[in-house]
């Protein structure tokens, strides 16, 4: 009798600690979905904010010139709105501008083994091209200047455009594209010609159309900062934008930037 009630006893306590063991599966169970559950929701990217390296390609615009601080044009000004915003705790800024670059000079330049490792490693690109494109017909055709010979450097400007996007999209699928796009800097010397407003125009709407061929890359439009101003935005050399004009192409640039929204850059980096 004594031996069957220990038999009992025994499989008693089994039975307890099966059910125990089962009770603590079931927690375990159901912390794990709720866990699940949480990663699956859409957590605000400001709750872990990230750094993003930026660079900034191009010409004169993006080097700097007319820039009274020497610190980079419109970088430093962006550089403080981006690490503004919540989900951005740091921005690093590489700049490979280089006064007097035209679209073909940037593609060349592209192939350098530091700009390619940059644009590579980068979360945003930030270019500035063109207007020396521009500049090489007044020169060229300085006393005879004639919309004919605009169309005709415009073509050539297309595909240098559409290669060089083509080759940064090779060199990174994911970062995001900013182009930044031509303003009539000729309003002070050639005033009454008033074809070259309608000239930079075209060429603005020809580099959207590049644009439009690939993802994620976009147009920054900032000719009406400069023709609709009436403050003075231009530097002494009456081409480039002083310390007021940069400061407000920055404002621009962030703009779109905010439009298309921060975290999808930041979707893009963590792609």
């Amino acid at each position: 009798m004594k031996r069957i009630f220990t038999l009992l006893l025994s499989i008693m306590v089994l039975l307890a600690g099966c059910n125990t063991n089962a009770m603590t599966s079931d927690n375990e169970a159901a912390e794990a979905k709720q866990m699940e559950d949480l990663t699956k929701q859409d957590i605000p990217a400001e709750f872990f904010p990230i750094d993003l390296n930026v660079v900034s390609i191009g010409d004169s615009l993006t080097q700097g010139v007319g820039d009274t601080t020497e610190s980079g044009g419109y970088i430093p000004y962006l550089e403080k709105l981006l690490e503004e915003h919540r989900s951005i705790n740091y921005t690093s800024f590489i700049n490979y501008g280089v006064k007097g670059n035209r679209s073909n000079q940037l593609l060349e330049r592209l192939n350098m083994d530091k700009v390619k490792n940059a644009v590579t490693e980068s979360d945003l690109v930030i270019i500035t091209i063109g207007g020396n494109d521009i500049m090489k017909v007044v020169r060229s055709n300085f006393t005879k200047l004639n919309v004919a010979a605009f169309e005709k450097e415009q073509d050539v400007f297309e595909d240098n455009l559409n290669t060089i996007l083509h080759t940064i999209r090779e060199y990174n699928p994911n970062s995001t594209v900013l182009l930044v796009g031509l303003y009539n800097p000729f309003l002070e010397w050639f005033s009454s010609i008033k074809e070259l407003s309608l000239i930079m125009r075209q060429w603005n709407i020809a580099s959207q159309q590049v644009l439009g061929e690939y993802e994620n890359m976009y147009f920054v439009n900032v000719d009406d900062i400069f023709e609709a101003s009436e403050e003075n935005l231009l530097f002494t050399d009456h081409f480039h934008p002083n310390d007021r004009g940069y400061e407000l192409m920055a404002g621009r640039i962030y703009q779109v930037l905010d439009q298309i929204g921060i975290k999808s850059v930041i979707e893009n980096k963590e792609n």
